[in-house]
């Protein structure tokens, strides 16, 4: 048995996916199953059983010789939120419980970390274990998973195999139901259908052009064979970053949905709220050597790729991964 948190979110659904592509099929589906429109990612899926993370810790108790793998991705992941309570509960106790339950028992441990642990930027992109305690994130959601990262690094006793992973910007399907934090391939295909155009951000820096903000955008079909890797490796534990390694302009990604949707470029620029304009982000960028370097040799989806896949074959049809 494999278990998925998360699992009826964006990643941990596609991630339940590609499991049932290897015909992984006992999965044990850990989540808070109240959303009815998100629970629409799990539809088809071959599952062994669904249990609700209020109870998750019972059910392992009882039956953790039965499990292989922990796939952690279940987060609170809401950069707007600002209850720390909420973050300190879900993010980063929930995490703790389950580092420590798979130390007893044995049980090999993939968990979500974020690149909004890296703050502004201002140490770089590199997953480099002994600046983590430096990087200074910017909301309460970046600080809880730099939190569990720090105490991770800390820990003597650890699963025999562990590995966070450091999210950048994950595009791709099952994200119809994230509203606001959906990915902005998601908000741009909605605009372009709703009103012919897309609004972007007007830099305020002036180093940057309006529209020419820089992100490492990461498909997550990518994201979920880096996860299927390490789960057949179970070796050189630590931190990674997990982005496509290359950097691309907002204007790159909307000009590309345009171009999918075979429709005529709309593109204007707004201001940038005020309230996040300070700590708006002009530049990410994953540097992807570290996990390269213990065998990771896939090539990542170019953008281009990616968008077109994601829009003709999900947005477009209205269709599931």
């Amino acid at each position: 048995m494999i278990i998925v948190t998360g699992a009826a979110g964006f990643i941990g659904s596609c991630l339940i996916q590609r499991l049932n592509q290897d015909n992984f099929n006992y999965i044990i589906a850990v989540d808070d199953f109240s959303d009815e429109q998100k629970n629409k990612n799990l539809d088809g899926k071959k599952i062994q059983e669904r249990v609700d993370r209020e109870n998750f810790f019972e059910w392992l108790d009882a039956n953790y010789q039965e499990i292989e793998f922990c796939f952690h991705i279940g987060a609170r992941t809401d950069t707007a939120e600002f209850n720390v309570d909420i973050f300190n509960k879900l993010n980063l106790n929930y995490s703790k419980k389950i580092w420590k339950k798979c130390h007893d028992y044995q049980i090999p441990l993939v968990y979500a970390s974020s690149a909004a642990t890296y703050g502004l930027g201002e140490l770089g992109y590199d997953d480099n274990e002994s600046l983590i305690s430096q990087l200074k994130p910017l909301n309460p959601y970046g600080e809880s998973k730099n939190d569990f990262d720090i105490w991770a690094l800390k820990q003597e006793e650890q699963p025999f195999f562990w590995a966070g992973l450091k999210f950048f910007n994950v595009y791709g399907p099952n994200e119809f139901h994230k509203g606001r934090m959906a990915s902005v391939i998601w908000h741009t295909f909605n605009q372009i259908k709703n009103t012919g155009g897309m609004k972007l951000f007007r830099s305020h820096n002036p180093d940057f052009k309006d529209g020419e903000q820089m992100r490492d955008f990461v498909y997550v079909k990518d994201v979920v064979e880096v996860c299927i890797f390490l789960m057949h490796h179970r070796r050189n534990s630590g931190i990674y970053n997990l982005g496509s390694g290359k950097a691309r302009t907002f204007l790159d990604l909307v000009k590309n949905t345009f171009k999918a949707l075979a429709v005529e470029e709309n593109i204007s620029f707004i201001d940038t709220p005020e309230d996040i304009r300070d700590k708006y982000q002009y530049f990410t960028e994953a540097n992807m050597s570290k996990l390269k370097s213990i065998g990771y040799d896939k090539p990542f989806t170019s953008l281009e790729d990616g968008v077109s896949d994601y829009v003709k074959n999900y947005l477009a049809a209205a269709k599931y991964f």
